[in-house]
């Protein structure tokens, strides 16, 4: 499923402290009280509001209105599913339209199966989202929790994480699947290094190994491994890099709703000294068979080394 079709937050880690530190204000703000106080205070049931708001997210969704969507969210929301991490209301929205747009028929529906009343005005969600990519499709489910927040009369969406089905973890990573070639730019004898990188899935869906080979017009060959795979309980995307260098890198896969962020930490080659490294590549696609990459944030033993080249890459087959 796309990620963040229906909230998401940094991890469900975060999400629990978050839900504690709000406890701890409203608690010294002396607003903690029972349900016959909110219940008064908003006039229903707040668990039938829940639930309410819950239903209208569906038929906002399935119906593209993106005005009501909005509505679903606090201005500082925070979503993340799968690869996927967006912060702010107008990210959110504006990745739900992009997706949506590119998938007219799917449609969603939620189950709620959990609500639990932390504070007056707050509320842990859990249940099960269902989808499908178009009518009689696969139906697909994801679990989910959310915080939500009253603010008005109005329960809105804060916080939630979205783990999608096992199988459907990397969907939104398909389209890296193949074989991509790039140049670097010519060096001052007029040489180029040549980059070819080839992505399967030799393992079904469940993850995907990427081969790497640069060759310098001038230098020794490179060779590299990767492996994508998704956390099968917290649907985390974790990646590790292997080179002949003998470097290495371990780290996560992160998505705005186009590019991807790889966010590596790990040992640099051996001939480059130093002990830790660390560097994030961008992966961003470009429309017709072509994405570019480039490598951010580069450190050894936390001192910077400058960005890399962008490159661009071109799908061959």
């Amino acid at each position: 499923m796309k990620a963040g079709l229906i909230g998401g937050s940094h991890r469900a880690s975060r999400m629990a402290a978050v839900g504690l530190i709000a406890i701890g204000i409203l608690a010294e703000a002396g607003l903690v009280s029972g349900l016959q106080r909110v219940r008064a205070a908003e006039g229903t049931d707040p668990t039938t509001a829940i639930q309410q708001a819950s239903a209208a997210y569906v038929k906002a969704f399935n119906t593209s209105d993106y005005v009501a969507l909005a509505d679903q969210w606090t201005e500082r929301a925070t979503l993340v599913e799968g690869s996927l991490d967006l912060e702010g209301r107008a990210a959110i929205i504006a990745s739900l339209r992009t997706w949506r747009e590119q998938h007219p028929a799917a449609a969603i529906e939620i189950k709620v199966t959990d609500i639990e009343l932390l504070a007056e005005p707050l509320a842990r969600v859990a249940g099960v989202l269902t989808f499908t990519s178009q009518p009689g499709g696969r139906r697909v489910q994801s679990r989910f929790t959310s915080l939500r927040v009253r603010e008005g009369d109005t329960w809105r969406l804060a916080e939630s994480v979205v783990v999608p089905e096992h199988a459907t973890a990397l969907d939104g990573l398909a389209w890296m699947v193949g074989t991509w070639t790039a140049e670097t730019a010519r060096d001052k004898d007029g040489s180029r290094t040549t980059i070819e990188t080839i992505y399967e899935q030799p393992l079904g869906p469940y993850c995907l190994v990427g081969r790497t080979r640069i060759r310098p017009a001038n230098g020794d060959q490179v060779d590299a491994m990767e492996v994508i795979h998704a956390d099968r309980s917290t649907g985390l995307i974790r990646c590790w890099v292997f080179d002949s260098t003998g470097a290495f890198g371990e780290g996560v896969v992160e998505s705005d709703g186009l590019a991807i962020r790889k966010r590596f930490v790990g040992a640099p080659a051996d001939r480059a000294g130093g002990r830790l490294v660390r560097w994030t590549q961008m992966l961003t696609p470009a429309g017709d068979n072509r994405c570019t990459m480039q490598t951010l944030e580069r450190s050894i033993d936390e001192v910077a080394v400058g960005d890399g080249e962008l490159l661009h890459f071109r799908k061959v087959r």
